[in-house]
């Protein structure tokens, strides 16, 4: 008697469930403004924790009074 063959079904990640659910309740304009806002929040991260670095960098080299 032979085993049944195993099939594997990739179980989603938490991302790929908030998309499906995004998809559901937003048209395809609203999705696409959503994540361009949150690429813009991401880099606007970036940026303020490139200006803290360089802050820093400027201070550690500035003579001290």
């Amino acid at each position: 008697m032979q085993a049944a063959p195993v099939r594997a079904t990739a179980i989603p990640s938490f991302t790929d469930a908030l998309r499906a659910v995004e998809s559901l309740l937003m048209s395809s304009g609203q999705r696409t403004a959503r994540r361009n806002a949150w690429a813009s929040v991401l880099e606007d991260r970036r940026r303020a924790k490139d200006r803290v670095e360089a802050q820093r960098v400027l201070e550690s080299v500035a003579p001290r009074s």
